[in-house]
C-alpha cells in the first residue's frame, strides 16, 4: 500500500513532492480537455452514434488522468495517467479497423487481436538500453504504428479518413521526441519539454477526433 503513494519523480519539471510542482505539465493538459470537449459538444449536436462520442470523453479522460499524474505523481495516479490512454488506444485502433476499413465485426476482431500481438511481441523485444535512453517513449510504440499501419491502409483503400490518422502520427511522431528529450535538456532547459508532449498530443487526438467526425459512419454488416 505504501508504494501506491510514493512520491514518483519523472519529469524535468518536477521539483520535489509538493501538488504544484509541475504546473506547466499539469496545465498543458487542458489542450486534452478541450479537444475532448469540443469535439464531444460537437457529436452531440450532430447526433452521432454511441462508440464515437464515448471517444471523446476518452479524450477528457487522458487529460484528468494525466493532471491527476502530474499534481500528485504517486504510485496511484500513475495509473490514472495509463489507463485512460491505453483505453483511448485500443478503442480508436479497433473503431478505425471497423469504421475505416469497413470490415465486419469477426475480420475487425481478427485483425485487432493479430495486431496487438505482433506489435506486442515487437515492442517487448526493444532493448532496455533504448526504453531508458527514449525516456519510456517505446512503450507508446504501439498506438503509433497503429496510426502508420491503419492510417496507411484507410487512405490505400480509399477512405479519407486515412489521410486524418496518417496526419496524427506525425503529430505524434513529433510529441514523442519532446517527451523523449524532457531529461536531457534538464540543465539548459529547467522547464522541460513534456508540456510539449501533452500540447501536441492534444492536437493529435482533436485530429483523430475529426476523422471520427468526418468518416467515422457506423458499419451495418454482421
Amino acid at each position: 500500500m505504501d508504494n501506491l503513494f510514493r512520491h514518483i519523480d519523472l519529469y524535468c519539471e518536477r521539483t520535489g513532492p509538493e501538488y504544484w510542482s509541475e504546473p506547466i505539465n499539469a496545465l498543458s493538459n487542458l489542450a486534452f480537455v478541450a479537444a475532448g470537449l469540443w469535439f464531444l459538444l460537437k457529436f452531440r449536436r450532430e447526433g452521432r452514434d454511441g462508440w464515437t462520442e464515448a471517444l471523446a470523453w476518452m479524450v477528457i479522460a487522458v487529460g484528468v488522468g494525466s493532471w491527476l499524474f502530474h499534481t500528485h505523481a504517486n504510485g496511484l495516479t500513475i495509473w490514472g495517467d495509463i489507463i485512460p490512454i491505453a483505453f483511448f488506444t485500443l478503442n480508436y485502433i479497433l473503431y478505425a479497423i471497423r469504421r475505416y476499413l469497413r470490415l465486419a465485426w469477426p475480420a475487425a476482431i481478427a485483425v485487432f487481436v493479430g495486431y496487438l500481438v505482433v506489435i506486442g511481441a515487437i515492442t517487448a523485444s526493444i532493448p532496455d538500453s533504448l526504453r531508458e535512453a527514449s525516456n519510456g517513449s517505446t512503450g507508446y510504440l504501439p498506438a503509433w504504428a497503429a496510426l502508420v499501419v491503419f492510417g496507411a491502409a484507410a487512405a490505400m483503400k480509399g477512405n479519407r479518413a486515412g489521410w486524418y490518422v496518417l496526419a496524427a502520427a506525425a503529430l505524434m511522431a513529433l510529441s514523442l521526441f519532446f517527451r523523449a528529450v524532457d531529461p536531457v535538456v534538464c540543465d539548459a532547459f529547467p522547464l522541460g519539454t513534456h508540456f510539449l508532449w501533452h500540447i501536441f498530443n492534444g492536437v493529435m487526438l482533436a485530429v483523430l477526433l475529426a476523422g471520427a467526425d468526418r468518416h467515422g459512419t457506423p458499419v451495418y454488416k454482421p
